[in-house]
């Protein structure tokens, strides 16, 4: 299991002082069952299938919550504590180059990693998994150059197997999280986890012209 769980681990404890114990044992039993779903993704060809994994075990953490009667609220905002912890940098070199990233884009070596992603995310590697869309035009991508569609979100299809779909919201809303830490300010007019077609990333230089 990748080093995810550590952070779930710590935020479940801190939380459930007294029960949190248990409360690990009831999620990593709802992981080993909804784990199945996305094996799949250890090797798919599509890159963002990488990232069910995750899923999978920050859906059977909901399902324990939601068993225990927690509400909404409390499972979004125990759920966004962990992924808030979990994506930032772990030193100065990563934060380093997570803030590079986007000033590649426009390079010859960034173009050439562009195309080489949107060909692997483009293919359904596995019908539960992605399918996504890289926008490259300027006029469609603020001059960044660099935008994605997702057409085919493998984290919804996991959590509607599961009768969870109205959790995958709160994945959502790292997007943003993420995408500031990159130095970027995402846009986006809709997700499918929200019943929208296609979920639209487009982003913005932070303290660029808009």
């Amino acid at each position: 299991m990748n080093d995810y769980r550590k952070y779930f681990l710590r935020f479940i404890k801190s939380n459930y002082t007294e029960e949190g114990d248990n409360l690990i044992v009831r999620t990593d039993h709802h992981y080993s069952i909804i784990s199945r779903d996305v094996l799949f993704a250890r090797t798919s060809k599509n890159p963002i299938d990488r990232r069910l994994d995750f899923s999978a075990y920050f859906l059977a953490l909901i399902k324990t919550l939601d068993e225990k009667g927690e509400a909404f609220s409390k499972i979004r905002e125990i759920c966004l504590q962990i992924t808030t912890a979990y994506v930032q940098p772990r030193s100065r070199i990563q934060k380093f180059f997570r803030r590079l990233l986007p000033r590649l884009i426009t390079t010859g070596m960034g173009q050439v990693l562009i195309k080489s992603f949107h060909k692997k995310a483009s293919v359904n590697a596995h019908p539960n998994g992605f399918v996504a869309h890289v926008i490259t035009d300027r006029q469609e991508t603020y001059g960044l150059g660099y935008g994605i569609d997702i057409l085919e979100c493998g984290i919804c299809k996991l959590f509607q197997k599961h009768h969870y779909g109205k959790y995958a919201t709160i994945l959502c809303e790292v997007d943003e999280i993420t995408s500031g830490l990159a130095g970027l300010q995402l846009i986006r007019t809709g997700t499918i986890a929200r019943g929208a077609e296609k979920c639209d990333f487009r982003f913005k230089l932070q303290g660029g012209k808009k």
